[in-house]
């Protein structure tokens, strides 16, 4: 019985592990499709979000929204947010929950990756409240691509948030209003191995990079340094 009981007990501790490591690759995952997501708006001219504006960017959201349905707007979505410290260095990307959106007239899209460029210092913290809503707590308008970034001047940067945005699926008049993202303390706890949340990870060196989340800082460091 003893024999048992130790057999039993070693066996859910290693079932304890497994569902770790997995939750954790469930996470790195979602990193490495916000650093795919942002190489592929980059990639391609009617997408990419223009240098100008990367370079006054203060902060940077990317966020795959998916599982709508008919009239329905995005019901479930993850995302970071990476701010640039005033050293010039990109921050951690710190996850994030997205969803809610309002889609409008949409039927059947399979997702919306969004990438919002936020130019103040003061937007990023509206989530240490827990949440806020893009386009109502904090003001966005769509991005502009390169020919008009140049013709709005510095005017543009006025604006809160640059949104740029791509929906994916069977879709007729679609436009994302609004997008609603909110903390995942848990998540990064789980992520980084730490107990500090979001304002320390964004904005202090408390926390070290994992080897998993330095090709995403890499990148927005090549493209905003």
């Amino acid at each position: 019985m003893k024999r048992f009981l130790i057999l039993s007990i070693v066996a859910l501790f290693g079932a304890a592990i497994v569902r770790a490591e997995a939750a954790r690759a469930d996470l790195v995952s979602q990193v490495e499709t916000c650093e795919a997501i942002l190489q592929e708006f980059q990639s391609r001219p009617d997408t990419a979000v223009p240098a100008v504006v990367l370079q006054h960017a203060k902060a940077i959201i990317i966020t795959n929204q998916f599982k709508a349905g008919f009239l329905l707007g995005v019901k479930a979505g993850y995302g970071v947010i990476m701010v640039k410290k005033p050293n010039g260095r990109w921050s951690l990307p710190v996850l994030l929950n997205a969803g809610e959106a309002s889609l409008g007239l949409q039927a059947g899209a399979t997702s919306v990756e969004t990438i919002d460029i936020i130019n103040d210092e003061q937007t990023p913290r509206l989530l240490f409240k827990h949440r806020f809503s893009i386009g109502v707590d904090a003001k966005a308008i769509a991005g502009p691509k390169a020919a008009e970034a140049e013709r709005y001047g510095s005017d543009i940067f006025k604006t809160p948030i640059l949104t740029y945005q791509k929906v994916a699926g069977l879709y007729a008049g679609a436009t994302v209003k609004a997008g609603q993202v909110s903390r995942n303390d848990s998540a990064n706890a789980t992520l980084y191995n730490t107990r500090y949340t979001m304002p320390e990870l964004l904005y202090s060196d408390f926390v070290q990079p994992v080897d998993e989340v330095k090709p995403l800082m890499n990148l927005m460091q090549r493209l905003s340094p």
